[in-house]
């Protein structure tokens, strides 16, 4: 059995890397145009779609933090996995048409149509900090954590750095094109790692599901817990999981991108509909292994340490290359989205309508350097991380603060056409300070409320704010709207002449069974 890594592993790794540059500076030659570097033409299909939304969301954060969180508190945290279904098919049924026929290149910009540019500027503003300092930071370190088990010494910037510029290189010379191909092998490099990793723990089990079970604490398996549970209490199954859910995969930038990249409505619908199935294997190869590894790796501190130390005790020389290729492709993956979403949020937002006459290639040069700039800013950022008790519980609290108002301005605003720009700016403005609020006094131990409770109370503030400010200002044009609000002509939207079974309507309502099936396992 592998105690570290040897010449072979590093082989794999190194051609790894070199795979990934050789696709970014192959597609960088064709990269040309702003909509190539933030859009990537506007061309992708399907199954391109479907794998970079899986691969840039299943980064090594949510690899170590779901592995991490199943050894100490059990598979609760799955939820946040299998059950992406959800929002996945509420942006399908209603925002993929009413984006790509808005032809938005940022999600704020959605905002400036449907409500005014003081929402657009202030959404932006949080998708951009939140994108540096939580989810590119928070990739950077959970792959600085599991480089940690294989080479003790290194401190953390050692590896942020490296691994930033590494990611930043090609996303700002090959833009979010590099960005889609390299996702797609990356999403399979990833399964096929963490696939052998999970069959060789159960491996050492007997391949008995009554050997893991009996060696897990009683409630280990269940994803509904008590009201006072720390990881995740039932009240916040129901009223946070959705709505940060929603946040994640409707209205957030790094993950929406390509979906605005796609060739047609049909493509993006597709798309999502295979990143929604793509969404229940976490729970098979990321999270169970995490409930294994108890009996087999007992005593373990820190739950962040888990899978890097069953990466290095459980798989043979070589595998231990393919599987940290996989966490490699996973920190990638997460680090060129984010970097892309966030240049093309900096320059689509705010320099290019305070510079009206810039040329387009213009346009793509200040996309590259605002690449690399936010690159370095995020590798400094990440080592701070370790002083937050645990992976998950960073990132989740994080989006916390900022996840209700959006919610409501999406959710709500497309439905309710009395909306206005008022409502809307007063809604981001005070349920984010309130989402601070109860975030500090949490963390000085005023309020013990989980945050996924907050989430639930703070959006129906937020939905209060969003109704009272509306109703008490003038409503806004009916024409002006029309095009960025619900009506019944968009389900169907791109699926005429097409036969059933190629309906995502129908690859919908099989999504919807197997998430009801998990929950009625899991229990």
């Amino acid at each position: 059995m592998a105690t570290g890594i040897s010449n072979i592993d590093l082989i794999i790794i190194v051609l790894y890397f070199m795979m990934v540059l050789g696709i970014g500076f192959a597609i960088a030659r064709r990269t040309r145009t702003s909509d190539d570097l933030f859009l990537g033409g506007r061309t992708f299909g399907w199954g391109l779609i479907g794998l970079s939304l899986f691969a840039s969301n299943i980064s090594s954060a949510t690899i170590i933090g779901l592995s991490g969180a199943a050894y100490t508190s059990g598979i609760v945290n799955s939820v946040y996995e299998w059950l992406s279904g959800i929002p996945l098919i509420i942006a399908a049924l209603i925002f993929v048409p009413l984006f790509l026929r808005s032809r938005i290149t940022t999600i704020p910009e959605f905002l400036e149509k449907r409500f005014d540019r003081r929402s657009q500027i202030f959404f932006s503003v949080v998708t951009i900090v939140m994108s540096i300092v939580v989810e590119m930071a928070g990739g950077l370190y959970a792959g600085a954590v599991v480089m940690q088990a294989f080479f003790p010494n290194l401190e953390l910037w050692h590896v942020t750095l490296p691994l930033a510029i590494f990611a930043g290189v090609y996303t700002a010379f090959g833009g979010l094109k590099a960005v889609v191909y390299t996702d797609a092998i990356q999403a399979i490099i990833l399964i096929i790692g963490c696939t052998v990793l999970t069959w060789m723990l159960y491996a050492r089990l007997d391949f008995s599901w009554a050997n893991v079970v009996a060696n897990v604490p009683d409630g280990h398996f269940s994803v509904v817990r008590p009201i006072d549970d720390k990881t995740l209490p039932w009240p916040g199954l129901i009223l946070g999981v959705p709505f940060l859910g929603f946040w994640y995969w409707t209205t957030n930038q790094y993950i929406v991108q390509r979906v605005l990249g796609a060739r047609d409505v049909r493509q993006a619908r597709w798309g999502m509909m295979l990143a929604g199935f793509l969404k229940v294997v976490p729970l098979f190869i990321m999270v169970l292994p995490g409930a294994m590894a108890i009996s087999i790796l007992p005593g373990l501190e820190n739950g962040d340490a888990v899978f890097p130390r069953a990466v290095i005790e459980i798989l043979p020389v070589g595998m231990v290359g393919i599987v940290l290729a996989g966490l490699l492709s996973a920190i990638m993956s997460s680090v060129d989205s984010t970097l892309n979403s966030a240049s093309t949020l900096l320059v689509v937002d705010f320099i290019k309508p305070s510079r009206p006459g810039i040329g387009d290639e213009s346009l793509a040069r200040i996309g590259r350097i605002t690449t690399l700039i936010l690159m370095v800013v995020a590798a400094l950022w990440a080592p701070m991380i370790a002083n937050f008790q645990s992976l998950w519980d960073y990132l989740q609290e994080m989006f916390s603060i900022v996840v209700p108002p959006v919610v409501v301005l999406f959710l709500v605003g497309v439905f309710y056409k009395r909306g206005n720009g008022h409502g809307a700016f007063w809604t981001l403005v005070i349920g984010t300070l309130l989402g601070v609020g109860l975030f500090l006094a949490g963390k000085l131990g005023i309020s013990d409320i989980h945050y996924t409770i907050r989430v639930g109370i703070m959006v129906g503030v937020s939905a209060l704010v969003f109704f009272g400010v509306s109703a008490a200002t003038a409503p806004p044009s009916q024409d002006k709207i029309e095009n960025y609000t619900f009506r019944r002509a968009l389900l169907s939207d791109g699926m005429e002449g097409l036969p059933w079974y190629k309906d995502y309507r129908f690859h919908a309502l099989l999504l919807v069974i197997m998430m009801a099936y998990i929950l009625y396992v899991f229990w």
